[in-house]
């Protein structure tokens, strides 16, 4: 299914992406017990300080692997049921019919239809999905705002559905993921926080993983460039962020050696039982963010090809920073990787992000990373 490691071929496509246009990427890629660990370009463009394999980053919805594999835990202990509505356990946050209709697990596969509240709490991005009608201006506007989730979840359970309960395809919503965040606080009478901390990222003995309290990422770590569509030239610096604007759906902060370690654990069933990791392989398609169909499960999705078996994990984005984190279902052949820009297409006339040489150069690592 796939080759070993070749590491100068995992070297030039890293490069390769860098010379694309790419800042700054680091990443990690196993098979078995051969490692590869690379980086090229720069962590910072101010100072030319090189990027490297080890670095900490924003991970972005990554997070939400890990905020299933905590609601799953709970499913097993019997305090939360995947099929029981999410008005039974938060009647004030989804009240009414909608409460009663929509189940935990279309919380945590984006089939319950409630809007993403990122618009309405960004206004200069108010016309998103259009994307020639929105701007930057929010980005900096909030980069310190303390946002209180209650308020960006009813931002979203109030503003017009995108789908019926159940319904697919579904859509990709934020807003389904505060909500998961609330329940485990209900359930487990912690903070989610605290709760992913000791029952995810120390139970699958992850060093450098953390969900952070304020804006700053601590220990080494790369500059994150955001460049919104071509709308921010040159692209602006938003490592230091408050990331309450996510929260625990989406703010983690861990690094690519960490991230093939959580998912290699998580498929061989180390973190959550053997029956929870089958119900978050169960997919359904949902539309992305970018407007793509997928499948997803139980915050997992696939990705496979053509006879080389399928890979699970989850991909992410913050301002300025993305990752990708894919291990082969048999848990051998894994690959993480870390970019420190984001939105670099451009739009055309009308509004379409047009193709960029980095799209056609991190599709080739990636192809290298997983198959070789």
């Amino acid at each position: 299914m796939t080759n070993p490691l070749d590491r100068a071929a995992l070297d030039a496509a890293l490069d390769n992406v860098h010379r694309a246009g790419m800042p700054g990427l680091f990443a990690e890629v196993r098979d078995g017990e051969q490692v590869w660990r690379g980086a090229a370009g720069a962590a910072d463009v101010t100072t030319g300080r090189p990027a490297t394999a080890g670095l900490r980053h924003r991970v972005g919805s990554i997070t939400k692997t890990f905020t299933a594999a905590a609601v799953l835990q709970q499913a097993e202990s019997g305090r939360i049921g995947l099929d029981t509505p999410i008005g039974r356990y938060l009647p004030t946050l989804v009240p009414g019919e909608r409460g009663d209709m929509i189940t935990v697990r279309m919380l945590l596969n984006h089939t319950s239809g409630l809007a993403e509240y990122l618009p309405y709490a960004y206004p200069s991005l108010k016309a998103f999905p259009v994307l020639a009608d929105t701007g930057p201006e929010s980005l900096d506007d909030h980069r310190f705002t303390r946002f209180d989730p209650t308020e960006l979840i009813e931002m979203g359970v109030t503003a017009p559905a995108v789908g019926v309960p159940g319904g697919t395809p579904g859509v990709y919503s934020n807003t389904n993921y505060l909500l998961l965040v609330r329940l485990l606080e209900e359930v487990t009478g912690t903070t989610a926080e605290r709760y992913i901390t000791q029952h995810v990222i120390e139970r699958a003995g992850l060093r450098d993983t953390k969900l952070p309290a304020g804006p700053y990422v601590d220990g080494p770590h790369s500059r994150l460039y955001e460049s919104w569509f071509g709308m921010i030239d040159p692209p602006r610096d938003y490592s230091v962020y408050d990331m309450s604007w996510v929260g625990p759906s989406a703010s983690l902060i861990s690094t690519v050696v960490d991230l093939n370690r959580f998912y290699g654990m998580l498929l061989a069933g180390e973190i959550v039982a053997p029956g929870s990791l089958a119900q978050m392989r169960r997919t359904v398609p949902v539309v992305s963010q970018e407007g793509r169909t997928i499948e997803y499960g139980l915050g997992l999705h696939p990705m496979e090809g053509p006879g080389r078996g399928t890979f699970w994990g989850h991909g992410g984005t913050v301002w300025g920073g993305g990752a990708l984190a894919m291990t082969r279902a048999d848990g051998k052949r894994q690959m993480a990787v870390a970019v420190n820009m984001q939105r670099w297409n451009r739009l055309d006339s009308s509004g379409t992000p047009q193709p960029h040489p980095i799209d056609d150069a991190l599709a080739a690592l990636y192809r290298e990373a997983m198959y070789g």
